[in-house]
């Protein structure tokens, strides 16, 4: 039986076969002679262009086992020769089982249809985030879930540090020290890949979670597991809420994700429906005034 390892070799192996073969001699320079029979380029010459050894490639397109390093898929991404797009190039790294040492940039910033799916959700708090944990867009029953979510600058509308340092964000958590250790350990684990960004470094290192946390922070981070879905929330306007944590992602594994709390009861929803009309009186007076 073929092991997961197995059809990837197999599918890099096609994979790089069928993009050297769609590009055109004449289009990297090189001359098409009379007795050229080859599709596209040679093995050689796709191997030459792209700086990587004749050997190893040819091993790569015979799905030999053998380990590839980052370096390899980087420079057959960066040659002229394979022209692939943003999506091309996560694809040939994930086949390759490496991670890619020069990911392209994920825009911040939301599109106005992913910024409505919240506040289409009605009742129901929900948020788009990243994997930073910073809140992108909500809607108003989440920007009232855990405090006061209108409050603090864009910039600052994070779940990570508030859920160590700020008290109304830690009272509406029941199970607060499992929620705590999972967050962190899933917060460490997607910095891994962005450790030379000062935006990640920054958050773990702001003076409200030295002071006041560090040590729990520490101890959390040797944990890991998933988010339990059911949860148990104390919101201050309405009280208990049993809700179902759940999480859709609305691009690759580092974009953003729509994050969701839905009621388990009938109890909790009508909680949520009053939480939703609490959001809503508070905003048109402030809108009035």
């Amino acid at each position: 039986m073929a092991t997961g390892s197995d059809v990837r070799r197999h599918e890099l192996a096609e994979f790089l076969r069928s993009r050297r073969e769609r590009i055109a001699p004449e289009r990297v320079g090189l001359v098409r002679g009379p007795r050229r029979r080859t599709p596209g380029l040679r093995r050689e010459e796709a191997a030459h262009l792209s700086s990587v050894g004749v050997t190893w490639y040819t091993w790569l397109e015979q799905a030999r086992d053998i380990q590839v390093s980052g370096q390899v898929p980087d420079a057959l991404t960066r040659a002229p020769l394979l022209l692939l797009d943003v999506s091309e190039r996560a694809h040939l790294f994930a086949l390759a089982g490496s991670p890619d040492p020069a990911p392209p940039a994920l825009c911040p910033s939301v599109t106005p249809a992913v910024r409505a799916v919240p506040e289409r959700l009605g009742p129901i708090p929900a948020c788009v985030r990243n994997s930073r944990y910073d809140i992108l867009a909500y809607n108003a029953t989440y920007g009232r879930l855990f405090g006061d979510m209108d409050g603090p600058r864009a910039q600052d509308r994070n779940c990570v540090w508030p859920a160590f340092t700020d008290p109304r964000f830690r009272a509406a958590v029941v199970d607060l020290p499992a929620t705590l250790a999972v967050m962190a350990a899933k917060f460490r684990a997607a910095m891994a890949g962005h450790l030379t960004e000062p935006a990640w470094n920054a958050l773990p290192a702001r003076p409200e979670g030295r002071r006041r946390s560090s040590g729990r922070c520490g101890r959390a981070t040797r944990c890991s597991g998933r988010t339990p879905k059911a949860k148990h929330l104390r919101n201050a306007h309405v009280g208990l809420l049993h809700v179902e944590h759940t999480t859709l992602r609305l691009g690759p594994t580092a974009g953003p994700r729509l994050v969701s709390y839905v009621p388990l009861d009938g109890e909790s929803a009508q909680r949520l429906e009053q939480l939703e009309a609490l959001a809503g009186a508070r905003d048109r007076v402030v809108v009035e005034a």
